[in-house]
């Protein structure tokens, strides 16, 4: 697909363009208005390809859980493979889409590699998630982001707490969610690891707060999030931080997102998914 049409949506996606002016500027790069809609199920999210790890699975446990952030309920999809045995807990940060199918597979991804996997639902005091995904854009737009960041610190908490937690406690984000990474590193928590796949970088002023090593995963063709990369990068530098940086060459913006066809890289995101996992596994060991 035409570079110039995935940066469109991902303008789009992300807040730049209304829905009116979108879809004027794919049908005036499509050909035509007829052109333009056949390009649409290509662009969104396809979330009968979410299952990559069925729910079902015969060797997960799963269960729909709350946790308490000072007086606001937050609530999550929690899993872990079967037998009650304590293991480290990792935070699952949903994209700007919220809590959907595809962030639940990935929840169960995690909980079969032996994490206490939670994915929490960021948009739980605006009534949760909706199905509809534009819905769901602009309810993460009206978020505080300094209200969301606390609400995810008391995540950290509820799973280091947790009867099945052997105590230490990672995050994983992707696109809103991969930025979250980079701001609860730096919230005080007891974070023990942070992975951010294309996330918004911290201010310089920001990165003597980070508490937690980091793994950042960004894609070559993603323009607007590298924008940030060098200061940032610089930034880790000057205050001894401990990170690894990787950079996905010919990889789209939500690469990782098997449910997106137009910007899914199979070959990316099963790279960065074994990175993500040896990092955790080695900062989150007993």
């Amino acid at each position: 697909m035409d570079q110039k049409i995935i940066d469109l949506y991902d303008e789009y996606t992300h807040g730049g363009l209304s829905r009116r002016d979108f879809l004027g500027r794919l049908a005036h790069l499509a050909g035509g208005s007829a052109a333009a809609l056949a390009l649409l199920p290509a662009l969104q999210n396809n979330y009968a390809q979410a299952q990559i790890i069925p729910e079902n699975d015969g060797r997960l446990a799963i269960s729909r859980v709350e946790y308490d952030a000072a007086g606001t309920k937050i609530a999550g999809y929690l899993a872990r493979l079967k037998g009650g045995a304590k293991r480290p807990g990792v935070i699952v940060i949903h994209e700007n889409r919220g809590l959907n199918p595809h962030i639940q597979d990935v929840a169960r991804r995690m909980a079969a590699e032996g994490f206490l996997a939670l994915a929490p639902d960021m948009l739980s005091p605006l009534g949760g998630t909706p199905s509809e995904e534009d819905r769901a854009t602009k309810m993460i737009g009206s978020l505080n982001p300094g209200e969301t960041v606390a609400r995810l610190a008391a995540a950290v908490p509820f799973l280091v707490n947790h009867e099945e937690s052997a105590g230490k406690v990672g995050v994983v984000g992707f696109c809103w969610g991969g930025g979250m990474v980079n701001r609860l590193a730096a919230a005080g928590t007891a974070l023990n690891a942070g992975v951010s796949y294309y996330g918004m970088q911290l201010p310089a002023s920001d990165v003597p707060k980070i508490s937690a090593p980091l793994l950042l995963h960004y894609a070559s063709l993603d323009q607007r999030i590298n924008a940030g990369i060098a200061d940032y990068e610089a930034a880790l530098k000057a205050n001894n931080k401990t990170y690894e940086l990787y950079m996905y060459e010919g990889a789209n913006h939500a690469f990782n997102n098997n449910t997106n066809a137009a910007r899914y890289n199979k070959e990316a995101a099963d790279l960065a998914w074994s990175r993500t996992i040896k990092f955790l596994k080695k900062y989150l060991s007993p």
